[in-house]
């Protein structure tokens, strides 16, 4: 994701931006080099959160991804989005659950990923032999019992707005699921997967429920041409489908829960939306210590809902948020002529 807004940004102007809030000397003052990437060699052995972890068996819980790996036509990469996959699998196993994961052809899906987005626990998804063992051999979803599962989790990507609608093993899983008192969550793209789902008595699942996913805005922003290549928009579906919407700022984590469905606008809702399904299975999640781009959205949020002194309070709080993300949002900021927010954002990041 970071890896597109940055092109955007780059095709809009960087250096008209700069120019028109005089803040070129801030690039400078920024000093990206003090926050490095993840370590591509991260191991689970690395993730604080994961050492304390609570032996299985809570019950275990199916993560499905797609299997759709292009858009029609075939030039289009789709897919699922591994840090919505990763940091969700984390999660649960941490918190006492085992994860299956399924695909609706089954075996190696198609997987999307951004090493500029990549933290540690995706890193360490893909150096885990068993992970990667679950990931390839993944379930067919026509084989997949769904007395086994105490919650199923729709992983985001592109490729899940074509074969998750409308596909009648995952309706017949989560109303199964759900009728026995499970959990439902989906994040970003995932929730396309509730889109034809039906309850015992006939009626919508998503009828009158409060839900998020990937909004308009932020589909239209990357891909300009979304209403073409995509068969509908995700927050249009959803409303028609009855659903209703809470719609959170762009590209910030809003997770939304609704009773035992649980679902993220986009993939920094990711970590909330798993945390909240652990809830929602009555057990708190083990202890997790924010990495600097949760830190930074912290920042981004404060920023949105109460301005520029309580953001700054939080980024006093939090002195390691991700340099990087402010400075990506300042410049989405300033393409949309917002100039004075983008040079909030440019004088957060400087800390």
């Amino acid at each position: 994701m970071r890896r597109w807004l940055w092109r955007i940004a780059k095709l809009g102007g960087l250096l008209a931006l700069v120019a028109g809030i005089g803040a070129f000397a801030y690039v400078h003052a920024l000093d990206l080099g003090s926050q490095p990437r993840a370590d591509a060699r991260s191991t689970v052995a690395d993730l604080d959160f994961m050492r304390g972890a609570t032996s299985p068996p809570r019950g275990r819980i199916l993560a499905v991804v797609t299997s759709t790996s292009h858009f029609p036509g075939g030039e289009k990469k789709a897919g699922f989005e591994l840090t919505e996959l990763a940091r969700a699998y984390y999660v649960f196993r941490a918190s006492g659950y085992d994860v299956d994961i399924a695909s609706p052809q089954g075996g190696s899906p198609p997987m999307r990923r951004d090493d500029e987005d990549m933290v540690a626990t995706d890193f360490a998804f893909l150096n885990d032999a068993d992970a990667q063992k679950r990931l390839e051999r993944s379930l067919p979803l026509r084989e997949v019992d769904p007395a086994r599962y105490v919650a199923v989790y729709f992983v985001g990507g592109k490729g899940t707005m074509f074969d998750f609608p409308g596909n009648t093993d995952i309706q017949r899983l989560v109303r199964e699921v759900y009728r026995t008192g499970g959990v439902i969550g989906a994040v970003c793209h995932g929730p396309a997967a509730l889109l034809d789902v039906t309850l015992e008595d006939g009626s919508p699942l998503l009828r009158g429920r409060r839900v998020a996913g990937f909004s308009n805005d932020e589909e239209l922003f990357l891909m300009k041409d979304a209403r073409v290549r995509f068969p509908y928009l995700l927050q249009d579906r959803l409303v028609q489908r009855g659903a209703r919407y809470v719609e959170g700022p762009m590209y910030l984590d809003n997770t939304v829960i609704d009773g035992r469905i649980i679902t993220g606008q986009n993939p920094w809702s990711t970590w909330s939306t798993a945390e909240a399904m652990v809830r929602a299975l009555g057990h708190e999640p083990a202890m997790r210590t924010p990495g600097r781009d949760e830190q930074a959205v912290k920042v981004l949020a404060a920023y949105r809902r109460d301005g520029i002194d309580a953001a700054r309070r939080v980024r006093h709080a939090h002195p390691d948020a991700d340099k990087h993300l402010l400075l990506m949002h300042a410049l989405v900021a300033g393409m949309g002529g917002r100039l004075d927010e983008a040079g909030h954002l440019l004088a957060l990041a400087l800390g």
